[in-house]
């Protein structure tokens, strides 16, 4: 959680200057200098608000993009004295549908979505951070890495570890995220070694080598390869395959090199990071290299106030002989997307603190998703969210309305056809502990 000092040392930042300054300045002039006092004490109390659930939520829970970059982007500190700490979340989810006739018919469901579990600390000089999630169909760990500081800017990370790619570390505020996660280009965690230096000179820089998946790619031990948080390539697909069905011919990432570089800029109240990642692997079938794979995208991440601005570009490449679509796989389910195409996000979020009762913060947004130009000749995918997020002591809550076309979740597949648009409402509870 947020230490209490943030705000007490943000303004006794600027009260020095504000105390000299008052007994040559006029009535006028030392109002306005109130005046800027009050805004920035309305930053800090924002920014405090969102900074106490970063620790608190991850993944779905992707409120922590709304921290400012400049916060979000710092490696990990270590823990002042050795020990790991135990937390986790437990989430339920209601949701009405307009593709589910059954879900209508009920007037919706209510679920029991997840029970998670956190490892958080040092020892030593070593950091761990290990997220596992219990679903009622499959367990998944998220992430799992130790950490060491190598000096006062870098970090290196090694083991299964978020990719650095887009806005970071979420380009959505929705419980859904954006479209591009569910092309394996939002919160995507694969294993492998990653150095990571913190925000110094304006700028900062992640590259990564990514060995494979975290289910050990092509030759991974393990019981279902769609059992995975993260969305990964799985197969190809031929023309004639069940785009929900199990490939016929498996793949998997292998060797992956991903940096992502940030660039910050401030000009009074306005905040903004400019970026751009690039993103170059192999694919293996078992046996040789079946293709390679490539990706970029250009992100804006702003921050005015209690605004917040999103905005990427991004391109995605799997270049396989003959083929123009992939498997995917992820929460127990396979799927398909094309084998290239482009997206484009755009991200608008208010954060208002507040003091209702138990509730101290709000979060209003609204995020739009667009996948075209696939190289499958399937029809674009689209997708927007309206809604708003409430945080009371250690609950947290997502109220959604998704209007969506061949869009995972939504009655729909990135490699599906349809010329309908759906509508889905959610509701997602979270108890953090």
């Amino acid at each position: 959680m947020v230490k209490p000092t943030l705000l007490a040392l943000s303004i006794a930042a600027a009260c020095p200057s504000i105390v000299y300054a008052t007994d040559s300045l006029n009535t006028a002039e030392q109002q306005d200098l109130a005046t800027q006092l009050q805004q920035l004490k309305l930053q800090v109390e924002a920014l405090e608000s969102r900074l106490a659930k970063k620790s608190e939520q991850e993944a779905e829970d992707n409120d922590q993009q709304n921290i400012a970059a400049a916060e979000a982007e710092k490696p990990d500190a270590e823990t002042a004295a050795d020990g790991i700490e135990v937390g986790g979340a437990v989430r339920t989810n209601f949701s009405y549908t307009s593709y589910d006739e059954g879900n209508k018919n009920r007037g919706g469901d209510f679920d029991f979505d997840l029970l998670r579990l956190d490892f958080r600390g040092t020892v030593g000089d070593v950091s761990l951070n290990a997220e596992i999630r219990f679903f009622d169909y499959m367990t998944a760990v998220k992430k799992a890495y130790v950490a060491y500081q190598l000096d006062e800017l870098w970090q290196a990370q090694l083991g299964i570890t978020q990719v650095p790619f887009g806005n970071w570390p979420y380009n959505s505020n929705n419980y859904f995220f954006s479209s591009n996660y569910y092309l394996g280009l939002e919160d995507d965690h694969d294993l492998g070694l990653l150095f990571k230096r913190q925000l110094s000179d304006q700028w900062q820089l992640d590259i990564g080598f990514f060995k494979n998946d975290e289910l050990g790619g092509i030759d991974g031990y393990v019981s279902d390869k769609t059992d995975r948080y993260s969305y990964d390539i799985v197969g190809a697909r031929g023309a004639a395959e069940d785009i929900y069905g199990e490939p016929i011919q498996a793949l998997a990432e292998t060797n992956t090199l991903v940096s992502r570089f940030g660039y910050h800029l401030t000009q009074g109240q306005l905040t903004t990071e400019l970026g751009f990642s690039v993103l170059s692997g192999k694919l293996h079938d078992g046996v040789r290299n079946a293709g390679d794979s490539q990706a970029y995208a250009l992100h804006l991440n702003s921050r005015y106030q209690r605004w917040q601005l999103q905005l990427q570009h991004s391109q995605y490449q799997y270049d396989l002989d003959g083929i123009e679509r992939i498997a995917v796989g992820a929460y127990g389910f396979y799927d398909s997307i094309a084998a290239e195409a482009k997206s484009a996000t755009v991200n608008l979020a208010y954060d208002l603190p507040v003091q209702w009762g138990p509730v101290t913060d709000v979060q209003f947004y609204n995020n739009y998703s667009l996948v075209y130009d696939k190289s499958d000749q399937s029809r674009t995918t689209l997708m927007n969210v309206t809604g708003f997020s409430l945080a009371a002591g250690s609950l947290f809550t997502y109220i959604d309305y998704v209007h969506a076309r061949n869009q995972p979740f939504v009655g729909g597949s990135m490699a599906g056809d349809s010329v309908e648009e759906e509508q889905r409402f959610n509701i997602n509870i979270g108890y953090y502990f």
